[in-house]
C-alpha cells in the first residue's frame, strides 16, 4: 500500500512557522489560567518538578509519534489510521475508529468558540474602560461574566471570533495559518515577558514569587500531585490525536520531526511559566486568593487585581490581547482537522471547507455557550485522551516498526534513540490509557 492518495500541495513553507504554528496550537488557556492555579495549589516547584517530567516524557514519544504518523501518511487521523491499519488488510477499520479524534477536534473548537467571544468581548470592554470603571465592585465584575458566559447572551462576539477564523484558515497553511502564527506567538510572548517584568517591579510581587519556588518535598510523595501534573502536560502539548497528525501532515521529509518536538515542548513551558509570572505575583500584589481557578480567575479576579496595580487599565488591556492571541492560535488548529477532513471526503476547495467547518462552529458555540465548561471538561478528559491513545496504538502498535522508526529518522542527522519505540509504545500508551480511564471514572485527572 501506498500513500501517495493523502499528499497535499499546501504545506508549510518553513521550520520556523511550523514550529510556531505547532507552538501556537498547544499554547492556549490552559496555560493561562489552569496552569499558575496548579503551581499555586501544589506548592510551586513541588508541581513543577514532576510537571517538567510529563512534558519532557510527552514531548519525546506523543509529540513526535503524532507530527510522524501524519507526515508519513499526508493526511490527517482518518486517512492516517486507516492507512496504520491498512498494514493489516483492515483499512476501513482506521479510517472509521479516525473520525473520533477529527469530531473531537471539532467539539473542542466549538467550545473554544465560545470562549473565544468571551475573550473578544473582554478585549473590547478593556479597551472602552468599562472594566476599569467597576473598580473595586466585584459584584458588577462577576456580572459581567455571569452575563457574557450565559446561553446566547454573547452571541455577536461569538460570530466574530468564528467569521474571524474561518478568514485565517481560508488563506490555506503557509498564506493563513503559518503567517498568522508568525505574527501572533512572537507578539505573545512579548507581551507576556513585558507583563511579567513589570509586576515584579512591585515589592508586593515578591509573595507570589515565593509560591513559584516554593518546594514541598511531602507534597511530592502524593500521588494526586503526579497525577495533576500528569494531566496538565498532557493537555499542554496538545496531544489528541488530531491537530499534530494533520500539522504533520504539512511537513516535508526534510524536517527533523524530534527537534521540532523538543522546540515546541520548550516553547510552550515557557509561555505556561510566563503566565503563572504574571498571574501569580498579580494576585499577591492585589491580595488575592490565588485558589481560584477556572474562567473565573481570568475573567472576573483578575479585573479587580489589575484595577488595583498602577497602569491597570493598560496592563489589562494588554493581558486580555495576550490571551486572544493564544486563543486564535489555538482555534484554527482545532478547525484544521475537520476542515481537511472535509477536503478530503468531499473534494471541498481549502474556502468552502473552512466555511462549511467554520459555519458549524459557530452556530454550534452559540447553542452550548451557557454550557461550555462542562462541554469542555467532557471533550477534553475524555475524547481527547481516547484520540491520543488510538494515535499512539496506530503508530506504536499497529504500524510496521521499521516504518515508523524510518519517518522519525528522516532529517536527521543521527537515529534517534533506541528508547524511543519501547518508551512510546509501553509507558506513553500506558499513561494515555489512564488519562482516559481516570477521565471516565472520577470526572477528570485534576
Amino acid at each position: 500500500m501506498t500513500n501517495n492518495n493523502f499528499s497535499k500541495k499546501d504545506g508549510f513553507t518553513s521550520k520556523l512557522g511550523f514550529t510556531l504554528a505547532s507552538i501556537g496550537s498547544a499554547v492556549g488557556m490552559g496555560n493561562i489560567w489552569r496552569f499558575p492555579v496548579m503551581v499555586s495549589l501544589w506548592g510551586g516547584m513541588s508541581f513543577l518538578l514532576p510537571y517538567f517530567f510529563f512534558v519532557i516524557l510527552i514531548a519525546s514519544t506523543g509529540v513526535i509519534e503524532e507530527f510522524a504518523l501524519g507526515r508519513l501518511t499526508g493526511s490527517g487521523p482518518v486517512n492516517a489510521f486507516g492507512f496504520a491499519t491498512g498494514q493489516k488488510g483492515k483499512e476501513s477499520i482506521g479510517k472509521k475508529l479516525g473520525i473520533i479524534p477529527v469530531l473531537g477536534s471539532l467539539a473542542l473548537a466549538i467550545g473554544y468558540t465560545a470562549v473565544m467571544g468571551w475573550i473578544f468581548r473582554y478585549n473590547y470592554l478593556a479597551i472602552n474602560g468599562t472594566l476599569t470603571n467597576f473598580a473595586d465592585d466585584n459584584y458588577m465584575i462577576g456580572m459581567t461574566f455571569n452575563q457574557t458566559a450565559s446561553a446566547f447572551s454573547n452571541n455577536f462576539w461569538i460570530i466574530v471570533a468564528g467569521i474571524s477564523s474561518m478568514i485565517i484558515m481560508s488563506f490555506g497553511i503557509a498564506k493563513g495559518i503559518e503567517r498568522a502564527n508568525k505574527f501572533l506567538m512572537p507578539i505573545l510572548f512579548i507581551m507576556l515577558l513585558g507583563l511579567a517584568i513589570y509586576i515584579g517591579q512591585n515589592p508586593a510581587a515578591s509573595k507570589g514569587y515565593q509560591y513559584i519556588f516554593n518546594l514541598n518535598t511531602e507534597k511530592l510523595a502524593d500521588p494526586k500531585l503526579w497525577v495533576f501534573a500528569f494531566g496538565q502536560a498532557f493537555f499542554s502539548l496538545s496531544i489528541a490525536g488530531n491537530g499534530s497528525v494533520i500539522y504533520g501532515s504539512y511537513l516535508s521529509k526534510d524536517e527533523d520531526i524530534p527537534s521540532s518536538a523538543r522546540n515546541i515542548a520548550f516553547f510552550d513551558t515557557l509561555a505556561a511559566l510566563l503566565a503563572a509570572f504574571v498571574i501569580i505575583p498579580a494576585m499577591a500584589i492585589g491580595s488575592a486568593d490565588i485558589n481560584e481557578g477556572g474562567p473565573g480567575l481570568m475573567f472576573i479576579y483578575l479585573v479587580g487585581v489589575f484595577n488595583k496595580l498602577p497602569a491597570g487599565r493598560i496592563l489589562m488591556v494588554i493581558f486580555y490581547l495576550a490571551v486572544l492571541f493564544a486563543g486564535f492560535s489555538s482555534i484554527i488548529n482545532l478547525y484544521e482537522a475537520p476542515v481537511a477532513y472535509v477536503q478530503e471526503r468531499f473534494g471541498f476547495n481549502r474556502k468552502k471547507a473552512s466555511f462549511v467547518i467554520n459555519a458549524i462552529g459557530i452556530i454550534s458555540a452559540i447553542f452550548v455557550q451557557g454550557i461550555v465548561g462542562s462541554w469542555m471538561d467532557f471533550v477534553s478528559i475524555v475524547i481527547a485522551p481516547l484520540g491520543a491513545l488510538l494515535a499512539g496504538i496506530m503508530f506504536f502498535w499497529i504500524l510496521d516498526k521499521d516504518m515508523a522508526l524510518g519517518e522519525v529518522n528522516k532529517g536527521r542527522k543521527k537515529p534517534i534513540s533506541s528508547y524511543f519505540y519501547p518508551i512510546g509504545k509501553y509507558l506513553y500508551c500506558l499513561l494515555s490509557l489512564l488519562a482516559l480511564v481516570l477521565g471516565i471514572t472520577f470526572g477528570g485527572i485534576g
